[in-house]
């Protein structure tokens, strides 16, 4: 008998249309995980201007005056650290979050999305990377990243299934929890 319910509700989440977030929504989501990334990055970025020393030179700086020779020698260097270090710190987030037992972060998860394929299913470590990689690392292009990041917006608010380039070249669709979804609590 439980086995036919199981059946049937399987059938009925079959053929009902999936749930899709929206562009607002999944902003809101966006900040939420923004903010939580930047708590280890700011940790971070304390942390290795001061193990560089260049965090006094920095904050002693005045405008119009030439670099101090510390920040000259260092800044592009802790630059590209930081940069490295975002980088990864949001691939792991988004990557292991996304292809967790809750599949989504925890800006996702709070507001009732999750991460699927096409068919509403779970996705794997690698096609999570893959959404990772067409959507938040291409932001970090210096110039073409912004044009990148408010087109890849535009889509998830202007195409019909609602969703961004990195969601259609990672064959990923970001839903809504609802009463007949098979999101696994």
């Amino acid at each position: 008998m439980e086995e036919q319910r199981v059946t049937q509700r399987n059938d009925l989440s079959a053929a009902l249309p999936l749930p899709h977030a929206g562009f607002w929504i999944r902003l809101i989501a966006g900040i939420l995980d923004l903010i939580l990334l930047v708590i280890p990055f700011a940790v971070f970025v304390s942390f290795s201007a001061a193990a560089m020393g260049i965090s006094n030179p920095f904050f002693n700086h005045r405008a119009g005056t030439p670099l101090n020779e510390t920040l000259v020698q260092w800044g592009p260097t802790f630059l590209s650290l930081c940069v490295c270090f975002f980088a990864a710190e949001s691939w792991l987030y988004f990557a292991l979050s996304e292809s967790s037992r809750w599949r989504a972060t925890l800006g996702k998860r709070f507001l009732g999305l999750y991460v699927a394929d096409a068919a509403g299913k779970p996705v794997d470590f690698w096609r999570a990377s893959l959404r990772f990689c067409g959507g938040r690392l291409l932001v970090h292009v210096p110039v073409l990243g912004g044009y990148y990041f408010v087109f890849d917006c535009l889509c998830v608010g202007l195409t019909p299934g609602k969703r961004a380039i990195h969601d259609m070249l990672s064959g990923c669709l970001v839903l809504r929890e609802s009463s007949h979804s098979s999101f696994v609590r």
